[in-house]
């Protein structure tokens, strides 16, 4: 069945910006002529091949689409969707968090404990090769919590510079080092456990030495087993669509990289190696916080990021919640 896609401002958790030019985050549903016919997964992926320019363009725009209503249920689904699009694919490699393989591009999302919120950050911000667009996919919706807030960057880095002109200013003279103690196998009860064999997808110290410096990242074995990343001097700030965005996981790091072998306030600084002021990053969350948008996940739903333009999070929740996800170069 052929059908057109129909942009919607329905839902109340959606932002107006640029007077009311640009909505955030785009929700795309089938066109009206379609509401009493069932719009199946081919038909979507259909629709996808046919007017991707147009979904093109309000991504550019918008920076995050929300497909509802399509009538996906498994991950088979999600990975059709996925290839319908035409974008590369990007092993994840470098990555903090555990996940695991579902079927062909499709990943889990965060594995981190339900208790425990994911601060905002951009997808693998802390290495020199991160994906340019982001899939998530809830094929089983949390019965409380579970959102995946997303920002702005755009709007991130303006508020910041408006409050903070002096930090701004250094942390783009200076840059960030994001520095990481790994464990050697994956560590499920921390929100940055994947152990460095699959952080590097390798069991070979030598490959991951040499796959850790095509990221722009140095490692230092310990006697223990652990090995320490280090990455950096690396921008905090770049430019999109030319305009700055606040493209770094300073905020999620400092709060986040916790477990029994990091201590999040030594896991990023400035490029210098200087501590980073903890009342700015503290207001910095609460900048992110007012700015995002965080729509309640429903079965079959498919979220489009663009990873430059915009960061996400991840709420903590009451099972049962299984969001999908799949990485784009």
């Amino acid at each position: 069945m052929s059908f057109f896609f129909v942009e919607t401002k329905s839902l109340p958790q959606q932002k107006l910006y640029d007077e009311g030019r640009i909505v955030f985050p785009a929700v795309l549903l089938s066109s009206p002529s379609s509401n009493n016919i069932t719009v199946n997964p081919s038909d979507l992926i259909e629709a996808i091949k046919d007017q991707k320019p147009w979904i093109d363009s309000i991504l550019h725009q918008s920076g995050a689409i929300m497909f509802r209503g399509f009538n996906l249920t498994t991950a088979s689904h999600f990975n059709d969707v996925v290839e319908a699009f035409g974008f590369h694919d990007l092993p994840y490699v470098g990555g903090i968090s555990p996940r695991t393989n579902v079927v062909g591009r499709v990943f889990t999302a965060n594995e981190s404990p339900p208790d425990k919120k994911i601060p905002f950050h951009h997808e693998m911000a802390h290495v020199n090769e991160f994906p340019s667009k982001l899939f998530f996919f809830c094929e089983v919706e949390p019965s409380s919590g579970g959102e995946t807030p997303i920002v702005l960057s755009h709007i991130v880095y303006q508020k910041m510079k408006d409050r903070y002109p002096d930090f701004v200013k250094e942390l783009e003279e200076k840059g960030l080092i994001y520095t990481r103690v790994l464990g050697e196998d994956d560590d499920p009860s921390s929100p940055i456990g994947l152990g460095w064999k699959s952080t590097f997808l390798t069991q070979d110290k030598t490959v991951a030495d040499q796959r850790a410096a095509k990221l722009g990242m140095k490692l230092e074995w310990q006697e223990d087993g652990t090995v320490k990343s280090i990455m950096g001097p690396i921008p905090a700030i770049k430019v999109d669509k030319n305009r700055k965005i606040w493209f770094n996981s300073m905020a999620a790091a400092y709060t986040g990289w916790k477990d029994d072998r990091n201590d999040p306030v030594k896991a990023v600084t400035f490029g210098d190696g200087t501590p980073l002021p903890a009342d700015t990053i503290h207001d910095c969350l609460r900048i992110l916080e007012e700015e995002s948008v965080a729509i309640p996940w429903k079965n079959g739903d498919v979220l489009l990021l663009d990873n430059l333009a915009v960061l996400h999070a991840r709420s903590s929740f009451q099972p049962p919640r299984r969001v999908l996800a799949s990485l784009c170069k």
